[in-house]
């Protein structure tokens, strides 16, 4: 068990208050217009480079490494699992989002990523997302939609969670290397969390 009081992290470290969430009936979604000029679509047979570059394009400002740090044979395995499904939001035949649904555990489903390009936050397309991804997850006759989202996320992120019907189950505190340094990506990206050099 964690003592109370401070805990130092090591230099060249993240450290990342986990929140786990989940909704255990299907929550009621408030009717929202699908933003202009944007298209729910499948994603399907996507490839391990597309993949990365969609991740990266969605989550490199919150530092999304996890599936950065896999390899190629690793992340090919989640990816071509037909449990697994991806979701996108289309404009001008750009993919702006990633929604990713894991539903490799009988009667459950994992809100595995979830987000969008620069481009559409604020847009109102984060909620229609959000609808569209709780709509395809209770179709499946799940018992069980969960979630977990972290300190270095948007800052929004838990709250959105929240009021999309999931409630807070579990906290974890997550060390991992910054990726800014060990995987040597641009030391500009997420200035809202400084680097602390080794």
């Amino acid at each position: 068990m964690l003592a109370n009081g401070f805990h130092e992290v090591p230099t060249g470290k993240l450290a990342m208050v986990v929140t786990h969430l989940e909704m255990r009936i299907r929550a009621d979604t408030r009717p929202v217009q699908t933003p202009d000029g944007i298209g729910l679509h499948p994603i399907e047979n996507i490839t391990v480079d597309e993949y990365r570059d969609l991740y990266r394009r969605v989550g490199e400002d919150w530092l999304w490494f996890s599936r950065l740090n896999m390899s190629e044979i690793e992340l090919s395995k989640i990816i071509d699992d037909p449990k697994v499904v991806f979701f996108t939001l289309m404009k001008n035949g750009v993919k702006h989002a990633l929604l990713e649904l894991d539903f490799r555990t009988a009667g459950e489903c994992e809100l595995v990523f979830f987000g969008l390009t620069k481009e559409l936050i604020g847009s109102g397309a984060g909620r229609y997302l959000m609808n569209q991804a709780i709509d395809i997850a209770w179709n499946h006759g799940i018992t069980r939609f969960h979630v977990h989202t972290c300190t270095i996320d948007s800052p929004a992120a838990l709250n959105f969670y929240i009021r999309s019907g999931f409630t807070a189950i579990s906290r974890q505190v997550e060390v991992a290397d910054d990726p800014r340094l060990s995987n040597g990506w641009d030391t500009s990206i997420a200035p809202h969390i400084p680097i602390i050099q080794p």
